[in-house]
Protein backbone atom coordinates (compact mmCIF):
# COMPACT_ATOMS: atom_id res chain seq x y z
CA UNK A 1 0.00 0.00 0.00
CA UNK A 2 1.58 3.56 -0.64
CA UNK A 3 1.67 5.78 2.19
CA UNK A 4 -0.49 8.88 2.36
CA UNK A 5 -0.87 11.16 5.10
CA UNK A 6 -4.38 10.96 7.19
CA UNK A 7 -7.41 12.50 5.30
CA UNK A 8 -8.17 16.70 5.74
CA UNK A 9 -11.02 18.09 7.33
CA UNK A 10 -12.80 14.45 8.05
CA UNK A 11 -15.40 14.99 10.62
CA UNK A 12 -16.37 18.34 8.60
CA UNK A 13 -16.61 16.16 5.37
CA UNK A 14 -18.75 13.68 6.93
CA UNK A 15 -21.21 16.07 8.50
CA UNK A 16 -21.27 17.83 5.30
CA UNK A 17 -22.09 14.86 3.52
CA UNK A 18 -24.72 13.88 5.71
CA UNK A 19 -24.29 9.94 4.59
CA UNK A 20 -27.40 7.76 4.29
CA UNK A 21 -26.55 4.08 5.27
CA UNK A 22 -28.29 3.08 1.52
CA UNK A 23 -27.20 6.07 -0.52
CA UNK A 24 -24.76 5.97 -3.22
CA UNK A 25 -22.30 8.24 -2.83
CA UNK A 26 -18.41 9.69 -4.81
CA UNK A 27 -15.37 10.96 -4.07
CA UNK A 28 -13.72 12.30 -7.22
CA UNK A 29 -10.26 12.55 -5.46
CA UNK A 30 -9.45 8.91 -4.06
CA UNK A 31 -5.92 9.05 -3.19
CA UNK A 32 -4.92 7.48 -0.43
CA UNK A 33 -8.47 6.41 0.01
CA UNK A 34 -8.89 7.84 3.62
CA UNK A 35 -12.25 9.85 3.39
CA UNK A 36 -13.45 7.16 1.26
CA UNK A 37 -13.00 4.63 4.09
CA UNK A 38 -14.47 6.82 6.60
CA UNK A 39 -17.46 7.37 3.95
CA UNK A 40 -18.31 3.24 3.64
CA UNK A 41 -17.70 2.79 7.24
CA UNK A 42 -21.39 4.63 7.09
CA UNK A 43 -22.84 2.77 4.61
CA UNK A 44 -24.71 0.14 4.60
CA UNK A 45 -25.28 -2.88 2.95
CA UNK A 46 -27.12 -1.26 0.22
CA UNK A 47 -24.71 1.75 -0.18
CA UNK A 48 -22.48 2.00 -2.61
CA UNK A 49 -19.39 4.41 -2.83
CA UNK A 50 -17.42 5.00 -6.27
CA UNK A 51 -13.43 6.26 -6.14
CA UNK A 52 -11.99 8.17 -8.91
CA UNK A 53 -8.47 8.67 -9.36
CA UNK A 54 -5.80 9.14 -12.31
CA UNK A 55 -2.75 8.89 -10.74
CA UNK A 56 -1.38 5.49 -10.89
CA UNK A 57 -0.05 5.23 -6.95
CA UNK A 58 -3.64 5.45 -6.00
CA UNK A 59 -5.07 2.22 -6.90
CA UNK A 60 -2.21 0.42 -4.38
CA UNK A 61 -4.77 1.66 -1.89
CA UNK A 62 -7.92 0.33 -3.30
CA UNK A 63 -11.03 -0.62 -0.76
CA UNK A 64 -11.64 -4.43 -1.08
CA UNK A 65 -15.33 -4.39 -0.76
CA UNK A 66 -17.93 -5.33 -2.79
CA UNK A 67 -19.53 -2.31 -2.19
CA UNK A 68 -16.69 -0.11 -3.99
CA UNK A 69 -15.71 0.74 -7.20
CA UNK A 70 -12.43 2.13 -7.97
CA UNK A 71 -12.21 4.20 -11.54
CA UNK A 72 -8.81 5.17 -12.67
CA UNK A 73 -9.87 8.61 -14.29
CA UNK A 74 -9.70 11.95 -13.93
CA UNK A 75 -13.15 13.46 -12.33
CA UNK A 76 -14.05 15.46 -15.64
CA UNK A 77 -15.71 12.48 -16.84
CA UNK A 78 -17.61 11.92 -13.86
CA UNK A 79 -21.06 11.22 -15.71
CA UNK A 80 -19.52 9.23 -18.38
CA UNK A 81 -17.69 6.23 -15.91
CA UNK A 82 -21.45 6.56 -13.60
CA UNK A 83 -23.07 5.80 -16.73
CA UNK A 84 -21.26 3.02 -17.56
CA UNK A 85 -21.81 1.57 -14.00
CA UNK A 86 -25.52 2.39 -14.41
CA UNK A 87 -25.54 5.17 -11.79
CA UNK A 88 -27.85 8.16 -12.93
CA UNK A 89 -28.29 10.05 -10.04
CA UNK A 90 -25.68 9.70 -6.83
CA UNK A 91 -26.55 11.14 -2.82
CA UNK A 92 -23.25 12.85 -2.14
CA UNK A 93 -20.13 13.96 -4.39
CA UNK A 94 -16.34 14.87 -2.25
CA UNK A 95 -13.63 16.58 -3.99
CA UNK A 96 -10.80 17.46 -2.30
CA UNK A 97 -8.50 19.57 -5.26
CA UNK A 98 -4.49 20.18 -5.40
CA UNK A 99 -2.14 18.07 -4.79
CA UNK A 100 -1.92 14.77 -1.70
CA UNK A 101 0.95 15.21 0.86
CA UNK A 102 2.16 12.26 -0.76
CA UNK A 103 2.57 13.48 -4.08
CA UNK A 104 4.19 16.41 -2.25
CA UNK A 105 6.31 13.75 -0.30
CA UNK A 106 7.45 11.97 -3.27
CA UNK A 107 10.32 13.96 -4.79
CA UNK A 108 10.19 11.86 -8.28
CA UNK A 109 7.21 13.66 -9.07
CA UNK A 110 8.39 17.07 -9.06
CA UNK A 111 5.66 18.87 -6.84
CA UNK A 112 7.54 20.04 -4.17
CA UNK A 113 9.97 23.06 -3.55
CA UNK A 114 11.40 21.06 -0.49
CA UNK A 115 12.46 17.87 -2.61
CA UNK A 116 14.96 17.72 -5.47
CA UNK A 117 12.86 15.82 -8.51
CA UNK A 118 12.90 16.54 -12.33
CA UNK A 119 10.12 19.08 -13.34
CA UNK A 120 7.24 16.88 -13.79
CA UNK A 121 3.68 17.68 -11.65
CA UNK A 122 1.30 15.33 -13.96
CA UNK A 123 -0.83 14.24 -11.69
CA UNK A 124 -2.10 11.26 -14.78
CA UNK A 125 1.91 9.80 -15.68
CA UNK A 126 0.72 8.39 -18.81
CA UNK A 127 -0.13 11.80 -20.59
CA UNK A 128 2.97 13.71 -22.09
CA UNK A 129 2.37 17.72 -21.18
CA UNK A 130 4.84 18.21 -17.90
CA UNK A 131 6.70 21.32 -16.10
CA UNK A 132 9.72 20.46 -18.34
CA UNK A 133 7.61 21.02 -21.45
CA UNK A 134 6.20 24.36 -19.77
CA UNK A 135 9.59 25.43 -19.00
CA UNK A 136 11.31 24.81 -21.71
CA UNK A 137 9.02 24.91 -25.11
CA UNK A 138 6.03 27.30 -23.88
CA UNK A 139 6.95 30.88 -25.37
CA UNK A 140 8.10 33.60 -22.87
CA UNK A 141 4.44 35.27 -23.16
CA UNK A 142 2.62 32.33 -22.83
CA UNK A 143 4.75 31.34 -19.21
CA UNK A 144 4.09 35.18 -18.22
CA UNK A 145 0.66 34.73 -18.97
CA UNK A 146 0.27 31.13 -16.45
CA UNK A 147 2.01 32.64 -14.13
CA UNK A 148 -0.02 35.93 -13.88
CA UNK A 149 -3.56 33.92 -14.52
CA UNK A 150 -2.57 30.87 -12.20
CA UNK A 151 -0.27 32.17 -10.19
CA UNK A 152 -1.64 35.54 -9.38
CA UNK A 153 1.88 36.76 -9.74
CA UNK A 154 1.90 40.51 -10.67
CA UNK A 155 5.83 40.26 -11.77
CA UNK A 156 4.92 37.11 -14.20
CA UNK A 157 6.54 39.43 -17.02
CA UNK A 158 10.10 39.94 -15.34
CA UNK A 159 9.95 35.46 -14.39
CA UNK A 160 9.00 34.73 -17.67
CA UNK A 161 12.24 36.77 -18.47
CA UNK A 162 14.56 35.17 -16.41
CA UNK A 163 13.65 31.88 -17.00
CA UNK A 164 13.34 32.34 -20.95
CA UNK A 165 17.04 34.04 -20.49
CA UNK A 166 18.07 30.86 -18.07
CA UNK A 167 16.79 27.92 -21.11
CA UNK A 168 18.98 29.65 -23.82
CA UNK A 169 21.89 28.41 -22.00
CA UNK A 170 21.19 25.14 -20.39
CA UNK A 171 17.92 23.11 -19.73
CA UNK A 172 16.04 23.34 -17.52
CA UNK A 173 15.57 19.94 -15.79
CA UNK A 174 14.63 19.88 -12.23
CA UNK A 175 12.61 21.73 -9.21
CA UNK A 176 16.01 22.65 -7.83
CA UNK A 177 17.16 24.56 -11.30
CA UNK A 178 13.81 26.41 -11.45
CA UNK A 179 14.42 27.56 -7.61
CA UNK A 180 18.25 28.76 -8.12
CA UNK A 181 17.32 30.56 -11.37
CA UNK A 182 14.87 32.59 -9.66
CA UNK A 183 16.21 32.63 -6.02
CA UNK A 184 18.09 35.98 -6.76
CA UNK A 185 14.89 38.02 -7.12
CA UNK A 186 13.42 37.35 -4.19
CA UNK A 187 13.58 38.78 -1.12
CA UNK A 188 14.38 35.79 2.12
CA UNK A 189 10.91 36.59 3.83
CA UNK A 190 8.94 35.62 0.72
CA UNK A 191 10.75 33.17 -0.78
CA UNK A 192 8.25 30.08 0.42
CA UNK A 193 5.33 31.99 -0.82
CA UNK A 194 7.14 33.05 -4.10
CA UNK A 195 7.60 30.01 -5.13
CA UNK A 196 4.70 27.84 -4.02
CA UNK A 197 2.82 30.75 -6.53
CA UNK A 198 5.68 29.53 -9.29
CA UNK A 199 5.01 25.29 -8.71
CA UNK A 200 0.94 25.72 -8.63
CA UNK A 201 0.84 28.32 -11.85
CA UNK A 202 2.90 25.65 -13.67
CA UNK A 203 1.14 22.32 -12.06
CA UNK A 204 -2.46 24.12 -12.89
CA UNK A 205 -1.19 24.38 -16.54
CA UNK A 206 0.36 20.83 -16.38
CA UNK A 207 -2.85 19.49 -15.69
CA UNK A 208 -5.31 21.71 -17.15
CA UNK A 209 -6.74 21.95 -13.30
CA UNK A 210 -9.43 24.86 -13.64
CA UNK A 211 -10.84 23.21 -17.14
CA UNK A 212 -11.17 20.09 -15.06
CA UNK A 213 -12.73 21.92 -11.89
CA UNK A 214 -15.38 23.93 -14.20
CA UNK A 215 -16.22 20.64 -16.24
CA UNK A 216 -16.63 18.53 -13.23
CA UNK A 217 -18.84 21.45 -10.95
CA UNK A 218 -21.23 20.82 -14.36
CA UNK A 219 -21.21 17.48 -13.99
CA UNK A 220 -21.79 17.53 -9.91
CA UNK A 221 -25.12 19.78 -10.71
CA UNK A 222 -26.28 16.78 -13.65
CA UNK A 223 -25.38 13.72 -11.29
CA UNK A 224 -26.65 15.06 -7.88
CA UNK A 225 -30.07 13.78 -7.56
CA UNK A 226 -32.50 16.47 -5.04
CA UNK A 227 -31.02 16.70 -1.78
CA UNK A 228 -27.79 15.40 -2.74
CA UNK A 229 -24.76 17.01 -1.33
CA UNK A 230 -21.41 18.24 -2.59
CA UNK A 231 -18.36 18.63 -0.57
CA UNK A 232 -15.92 20.47 -1.93
CA UNK A 233 -12.00 21.33 -0.27
CA UNK A 234 -9.84 24.00 -1.94
CA UNK A 235 -6.63 25.11 -1.36
CA UNK A 236 -6.30 28.38 -3.02
CA UNK A 237 -8.36 31.43 -4.04
CA UNK A 238 -8.73 30.23 -7.90
CA UNK A 239 -10.47 27.14 -7.08
CA UNK A 240 -12.28 29.02 -3.82
CA UNK A 241 -13.92 31.12 -6.12
CA UNK A 242 -14.87 28.93 -8.61
CA UNK A 243 -16.79 26.39 -6.60
CA UNK A 244 -18.41 29.24 -4.17
CA UNK A 245 -19.47 31.35 -7.19
CA UNK A 246 -20.64 27.81 -8.65
CA UNK A 247 -22.79 26.89 -5.83
CA UNK A 248 -24.07 30.06 -5.05
CA UNK A 249 -25.70 30.69 -8.59
CA UNK A 250 -24.90 28.04 -10.87
CA UNK A 251 -22.48 29.68 -13.14
CA UNK A 252 -18.92 29.55 -12.79
CA UNK A 253 -18.05 33.58 -14.26
CA UNK A 254 -19.71 36.39 -14.18
CA UNK A 255 -22.76 36.96 -17.11
CA UNK A 256 -23.02 33.54 -17.91
CA UNK A 257 -26.17 32.04 -17.90
CA UNK A 258 -27.54 29.06 -16.13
Amino acid sequence: MTQYHNPVLLKETLKGLKIKSEGVYVDVTYGGGGHSKAIIGLLGESGRLFGFDQDNDAFANKIDDSRFEFIAANFSHLTQYLKYHRVKFVDGILADFGVSSYQFDNGDRGFSIRNEGRLDMRMNQSQNLDAYHVLNQYSKDAISKLLFNYGELRNSKKIAEIIFSARSEYKIETTKDLINILMPVVPLKYQNKFFAKIFQAIRIEVNDELRVLKTFLKQSAEILRPGGRLVCISYHSLEDRLVKRFIKSGKLRIGEKK
